[in-house]
């Protein structure tokens, strides 16, 4: 029975199960369903019953999910929604803030200047998909304000890539902002290049396909090729140096508006995709954090950079999107949508752990960092609502 429970099989099942059974427990009490996969994933992960660890297997299951999820969530999206200068504004705001703030944390608990600025990177990026599920539950994924949060979450990702770059060089001795102004050029070119390939050639060769004689026969045909372009995609941002899911969330705008009638509809397609990969992708961010190695010390510093996390984006973005516009209301819901670091902090843990820049006491806290993050959003999002 031992060597059945880990089989990459079993795993795999019971992973999927889980996963599913929190999105119905909590769409059965009326709670956002991270919170419930998030907390089931915390339960099967070393922190309770140790039934699952975060593998190489179950790290690949989850980011499949997360790409898929943001694909879905582009096709929501018209490129004008997102290239904004006031998102601009926002995300670059809310990269600075918290930054700053993470640091100056990192150094009040005696953390070394180079690990303090790994730090206060990993506070800077805003996990796009933690915020943009709960909007899409919510029924709010196409309000003005929904759309500031993307458009600025985007950007925040793009930046928060560059900001681990100058990082890493620091860390490394070789500061240089070389690397960093490439990074930004290139993810400009390819956001605004990849929405308008998808809008002018891609599209057409979506209604060549539903008006073809095969069409009636393989309705699906169109389904595939969606889900091909948004993989494409996601390797294509993957080699420029961005993630796959930015590239899937672009791929996502560059199909939004498509209409069809012979096929049936790719979006329905990904969105029973979506219920299943990015359950998985919540549950393993529970899975991820093992809070049973927690210190008294370690909680206090936990506890710290998670209030400056909240802050840091309630003030970093929601000041400048008052600054320009925003009535208090949507400027703090706002500032609250851009709180979650989800999985973006925990890959900079992750990479700065793997690279030594880091030890295991930082991980941990960043991991929960991420976490509780992740799990307030949600609540206080419908609370807002």
């Amino acid at each position: 029975m031992n060597a059945l429970s880990h089989s990459i099989e079993f795993q795999m099942s019971l992973l999927l199960f889980v996963a599913l059974a929190g999105y119905l427990i909590s769409s059965r009490i009326g709670q956002p369903a991270v919170v419930g996969q998030i907390i089931v994933g915390l339960i099967i992960g070393p922190s309770v019953l140790g039934w699952i660890t975060y593998t190489d297997f179950v790290s690949s299951i989850a980011h499949l999910g997360a790409v898929i999820l943001l694909f879905v969530v582009g096709l929501e999206f018209k490129l004008k929604d997102i290239s904004s200068v006031k998102y601009l504004v926002i995300g670059l705001f809310g990269v600075i803030v918290p930054w700053l703030g993470g640091y100056l944390v990192a150094i009040a608990f005696g953390f070394e200047h180079q690990r303090a600025i790994i730090i206060g990177v990993a506070l800077t990026a805003t996990s796009i998909a933690i915020t943009a599920d709960t909007l899409r539950e919510m029924g709010q994924l196409n309000s003005n304000v929904a759309k500031a949060i993307i458009g600025a979450a985007v950007i925040d990702d793009v930046l928060a890539l560059a900001a681990l770059s100058i990082a890493s060089e620091v860390a490394g001795g070789a500061a240089s902002l070389m690397s960093s102004t490439i990074i930004l050029l290139k993810a400009a070119a390819f956001l605004s290049i990849g929405a308008l390939a998808g809008r002018y050639l891609l599209s057409r060769i979506v209604a060549r396909i539903d008006g073809s004689t095969l069409a009636p026969r393989y309705p699906e045909m169109v389904f595939i090729f969606a889900m091909m372009v948004a993989f494409f995609y996601g390797m294509v941002a993957e080699l420029i140096g961005l993630s796959a899911i930015v590239g899937a969330f672009v791929a996502g705008v560059s199909l939004e508006g498509v209409g069809l009638k012979n096929s049936k509809s790719f979006k329905e397609g990904a969105e029973y995709l979506r219920i299943i990969f990015a359950s998985v992708f919540f549950v393993s961010l529970g899975v991820l954090a093992d809070i049973s190695t927690m210190t008294m010390e370690l909680m206090g510093f936990v506890l710290v950079v998670t209030l400056v996390a909240i802050i840091t984006k309630l003030v970093g973005c929601g000041l400048p999107a008052k600054a320009m516009g925003m009535n208090w209301r949507d400027a703090t819901i706002l500032g609250v949508g851009m709180v979650p670091r989800g999985e973006v902090a925990m890959i900079v843990a992750l990479l700065a752990l793997n690279q030594g820049i880091i030890e295991q006491p930082a991980y941990v806290a960043l991991v929960l960092m991420a976490l509780l993050t992740t799990i307030v959003t949600p609540l206080v999002l419908r609370k807002l609502y």
